[in-house]
């Protein structure tokens, strides 16, 4: 192939041309001139090294077939794709029903074939072309995806391609909001895989790093399939960092405390104070249980905990269980009295106060949302202001994520769930890679199956591959009263055989949305600040759901915006904020202060009625999934 294409352009003297924009600012010819890096230069090595990475792809295989012929795993992939097939087969009957909408859809899609036809045959000639709309996407970085031919094709191809598949979705009338959103979702997953970055033969990159090494980058990256599919226990376990450069207690959650309490669902932790004096309200943390609560202690510089007990809080988090199936039938209500209750009364015990200020994160964010309307309808006033970060209490537009939610999806994961106990860590890792697959998935596959390369040690991806089971009872209570019916917002939701209300939650609340949040969209965070009966801060921050969150003040990185109270239109809201340089922390320090600014001498860990059982981060946080 390239030697046809170098022979060609030899003949086409004119097509030897930089590929630079011209005086008009249109793209000029190719520059065909090194096709060196793609020709194959030791046969013979290649035809061996291809050997070895086909026997560590058997390998491969084999670690993947062992598991099902013993009976260790019971595949549902089937599953995902029944739904898909039957959710994308709605739009193609839509586009196919009638022959008018048949041929609009054709000449859409091979118009634009050949408008990207046209312009590379002017390049090949050396002449001007029409530019293309402009595109940062970084899968296409590597300068021969513009200069070379072939590739430049493809790469207009592949975007025209998914542009239009996209399109098709958009433009399909009749079909419900949810169907629609499956659809689209659908299409990004099979567009991001089909890309021709994901391949050998139609990557620059991949393809001259191939030639240069004979094949031996696809040895290691076989190997490194077969051993994660092993490490997977037959699923593949992608590897996005150095796994062995990083561990618990060693090089991450350091910062000094004592687990001083703890039960069949969670640890309580309470860090040692490094100020003389402390305020005199207690923090609680109440972490996510779908992730592990180190994520706001990931090293001196990043944490968040930390930084807290630096400014003189007194600290406490919830370190909770990685769930088996012991724990299989321990619901909402259970992660409420057992663990945020739980904690509550450890506080009071090692402290004496019954005055608390209380911090939940994403999920645990949400449980302690409903904790709070549980306590409202019992008078229980322990908790007296609530910081909510990245949290979701209604879930109108709670993105991607409720793509995996509806009935039919549901009683399927429940019925596996309640087979085994629990939901593996794995699978909702899975979920949430996929909301980001062109980024979390697929430069992994190239950079670890393909290139053969070890990811670089990251402390960040090492927490995010730390995952965690999920109790089947809770999940399932989680997916259908939140995802599903929304019944938060509704006053539907049942704890404790209380039927809750957010607005009977009158304590102020600090509620922390951040911009780019695939997991927690801001949009979706501004609204359930509208559902509290009392006074929310609405406050956002640049970033995403962890970096916006995880964001030091030294480091002096990003922004936040505060305004008016979130009422109507997040994007108007949005107009009228205002912005200021730089980490969120300060700013929620000084909410709380301006709450409750008394201080009391520091406290030591459990107080003079608790004695410490270990040292944190406890041993509930090194249990593996």
């Amino acid at each position: 192939m390239y030697k046809l294409i170098s022979d060609d352009c030899c003949r086409r003297r004119t097509c030897v041309t930089d590929s630079k924009e011209g005086e008009t600012g249109k793209p000029q010819g190719f520059d065909t001139t090194n096709l060196d890096p793609y020709m194959m230069k030791d046969p013979e090595a290649m035809a061996v090294n291809f050997a070895r990475a086909l026997e560590n792809l058997g390998k491969a295989a084999s670690a993947w077939l062992a598991p099902r012929e013993r009976g260790d795993v019971n595949d549902k992939i089937a599953e995902p794709m029944t739904d898909m097939v039957k959710t994308l087969s709605k739009i193609t009957e839509y586009w196919m029903s009638d022959p008018r909408r048949t041929f609009e859809a054709q000449t859409q899609l091979m118009s634009s074939y050949f408008g990207v036809w046209m312009r590379s045959m002017q390049r090949m000639q050396g002449e001007a072309a029409e530019p293309e709309p402009d595109r940062k996407d970084k899968r296409f970085s590597d300068q021969d995806w513009e200069k070379n031919p072939f590739f430049d094709f493809l790469r207009q191809v592949y975007f025209i391609t998914a542009d239009w598949a996209e399109k098709m979705v958009t433009q399909t009338e009749g079909l419900d909001e949810h169907t629609k959103h499956k659809a689209g979702f659908y299409v990004k997953q099979i567009t991001a895989a089909l890309s021709p970055t994901n391949f050998v033969a139609t990557n620059p990159q991949l393809y001259r790093e191939t030639i240069a090494s004979s094949g031996e980058n696809l040895v290691r990256g076989m190997k490194m399939l077969a051993e994660d599919i092993v490490a997977g226990h037959g699923d593949l376990k992608l590897r996005h960092t150095d796994m062995t450069k990083f561990a618990v207690g060693r090089d991450m959650a350091l910062t000094p405390g004592k687990v001083i309490a703890q039960n069949d669902i969670c640890q309580i932790i309470q860090y040692e104070a490094t100020t003389e004096t402390v305020l005199k309200r207690p923090l609680l943390i109440c972490p996510p249980w779908i992730n592990k609560f180190y994520i706001l202690d990931l090293n001196p510089q990043k944490s968040f905990i930390k930084w807290c007990v630096d400014h003189g809080h007194t600290v406490f988090v919830i370190s909770w269980v990685n769930p088996d199936s012991r724990h299989a039938q321990k619901d909402w209500t259970a992660y409420a009295r057992e663990g945020v209750d739980f904690a509550l009364e450890t506080i009071e015990k090692a402290t004496g106060e019954t005055d608390v200020n209380a911090i939940g994160y994403c999920v645990g964010g949400t449980l302690l949302a409903a904790t709070l309307a549980l306590h409202a309808k019992e008078k229980n006033k322990r908790i007296r202001s609530a910081t909510l970060f990245t949290t979701q209490v209604d879930f109108t537009h709670a993105g991607d994520l409720k793509v995996f939610v509806d009935e039919e999806q549901l009683q399927a994961l429940e019925a596996h769930m309640q087979a085994v106990g629990y939901l593996d860590g794995s699978k909702m890792a899975t979920a949430f890679n996929m909301l980001r697959a062109s980024e979390l998935i697929w430069p992994y596959f190239v950079n670890n199956y393909l290139k053969g390369e070890m990811p670089m040690p990251f402390d960040l991806l090492f927490w995010n591959a730390d995952s965690t089971r999920m109790a089947a009872a809770n999940h399932a209570f989680y997916l259908r009263n939140c995802y599903l019916r929304n019944a938060l917002t509704a006053d539907e939701m049942v704890l404790d055989g209380k039927t809750l209300s957010l607005k009977d939650v009158k304590i102020p609340i600090y509620n922390l949305a951040t911009r780019e949040d695939h997991i927690a969209p801001a949009k979706s965070v501004f609204l359930g600040s509208q559902f509290f009966g009392g006074k929310v801060d609405f406050v956002l921050a640049g970033s995403g759901h962890i970096a916006g969150v995880v964001n030091p003040p030294d480091k002096k990185k990003y922004q936040y915006w505060t305004g008016g109270p979130a009422k109507g239109d997040y994007d108007v809201w949005l107009t009228k904020a205002e912005e200021a340089p730089g980490s969120w922390w300060p700013h929620w320090h000084a909410w709380i202060e301006a709450k409750d600014g008394k201080r009391v001498p520091a406290r030591k860990p459990g107080g003079a009625s608790l004695n410490a059982i270990e040292e944190a981060p406890g041993s509930y946080v090194m249990e593996r999934a």
